[in-house]
């Protein structure tokens, strides 16, 4: 009897490899037989899973997003309160490990592919548009701001997504870059510590 494959498995396999290569040639450059070398699989096998370059695309983003929710999920800190949740889902997207280094080479190469990719823009428009709605309304819950709970979301994503490409480049540590995001959120949730008082 022929052994099962979980197609769930393999695509994600296959989405793994896209994200190493994307991570070291950019996504202009991935092709579905770059995927299929780095997988170790036909270029054949990937077309089975993916018909087009596109479709494999937003399969990866789908796999980054889950394992974000995973770490999130498994983040003690995420049930102290508004802003320890916020902090915790703007860390993950921080360059802080080899995992998350990874996943930012990949993020920065995802927008400049999307430039030209209405599919793909979609996604991460959407993907963007949650984020900032699910911060704006813990900073609307939790805060004691006076910034514009819709105007200080789009600000900390801003944030987060300029410090990823700064540690990335190594301009600032991964430190230097969660206590900026530190002081950031202090602000946004109208905390401020007795030294900048």
């Amino acid at each position: 009897m022929p052994k099962q494959v979980d197609p769930h498995q393999r695509r994600t396999l296959l989405a793994d490899a896209l994200l190493r290569v994307a991570a070291t040639r950019g996504l202009m450059d991935v092709s579905l037989r770059h995927v299929a070398a780095e997988a170790g699989v036909t270029a054949g096998m990937v077309q089975h899973y993916f018909r087009t370059k596109d479709e494999m695309m937003v399969f990866a983003l789908d796999v980054v997003s889950a394992r974000v929710q995973a770490r999130l999920e498994a983040d003690p800190t995420t049930h102290d309160g508004p802003r320890a949740l916020v902090r915790a889902l703007l860390v993950q997207l921080l360059p802080v490990d080899d995992d998350r280094a990874l996943e930012g080479r990949v993020a920065i190469a995802f927008h400049a592919y999307a430039a030209s990719r209405p599919a793909v823009a979609t996604r991460l428009r959407e993907d963007t548009r949650g984020m900032r709605a699910m911060i704006a309304e813990q900073i609307r819950s939790g805060g004691r701001s006076a910034l514009d709970p819709e105007q200080a979301a789009t600000g900390l994503l801003s944030l987060v997504e300029g410090l990823a490409v700064h540690v990335l480049g190594g301009h600032v540590s991964a430190d230097h870059a969660v206590a900026t995001l530190d002081a950031h959120l202090a602000m946004a949730f109208g905390f401020v510590s007795a030294e900048h008082r």
